[in-house]
């Protein structure tokens, strides 16, 4: 197994302990729960762009490494979303006026659909032996959706002071442009990929 694999296997591997930090609410830790759960997604999430550039540079680049690379970033971004509505706090500020939950689970709604939709969408054009490079789009709203859970994460163990109020508002805006991002991506991967689903057959020379 090469470089590039194992830094996404270990991205992989870094969502249980995100997932323990997040539920680790004990008195200890005062809350830091949650701040050391941010830093974990985000050592996480700064790994996808750490073992793509290896694994162009070094032409590097594996069947497995194209299966295992989405997987992980889209795990690791699910995961993310769902356990923020099990602890629906950040999303409750008082500068949100009651809309925040509404937004949370809106964006998270239309997150999850668009990449159920997108994976079933390559394995069509998997099946018919196409690869379908990501596009700029696509980069833009994953860079949003990780800043945005960072922040909102981040936020949580200050929920009772203004500034971490703000910030968590601040991170549920980000959500929301990363929401609506991610359904502009997703249309525009598949108009632009539109040819996959036709059943007309290319002639070959």
């Amino acid at each position: 197994m090469n470089l590039p694999n194992k830094i996404t296997l270990t991205r992989i591997c870094m969502i249980p302990l995100f997932i323990l930090f997040f539920y680790l609410e004990v008195p200890a830790l005062k809350g830091y729960n949650f701040l050391i759960a941010a830093i974990i997604f985000v050592v996480a999430a700064s790994t996808d762009a750490l073992d793509g550039h290896i694994a162009r540079s070094r032409n590097l680049v594996t069947d497995m490494g194209k299966f295992l690379d989405p997987i992980a970033d889209k795990v690791l971004v699910s995961t993310a979303l769902v356990l923020l509505l099990t602890r629906p706090a950040a999303f409750e500020v008082s500068f949100l006026s009651g809309w925040g939950l509404i937004v949370g689970g809106v964006c998270v709604a239309l997150i999850l659909a668009r990449e159920l939709i997108v994976s079933g969408f390559r394995m069509i054009a998997a099946g018919k032996q196409l690869i379908l490079a990501a596009d700029k789009l696509g980069k833009i709203k994953t860079v949003l959706q990780d800043v945005s859970l960072a922040v909102i994460l981040s936020s949580m163990p200050f929920l009772a002071k203004k500034g971490g109020q703000i910030v968590a508002a601040i991170g549920v805006i980000l959500l929301f442009l990363s929401a609506v991002m991610t359904v502009v991506s997703g249309i525009n991967y598949i108009v632009k990929n539109r040819h996959v689903l036709s059943d007309k057959k290319e002639e070959t020379r």
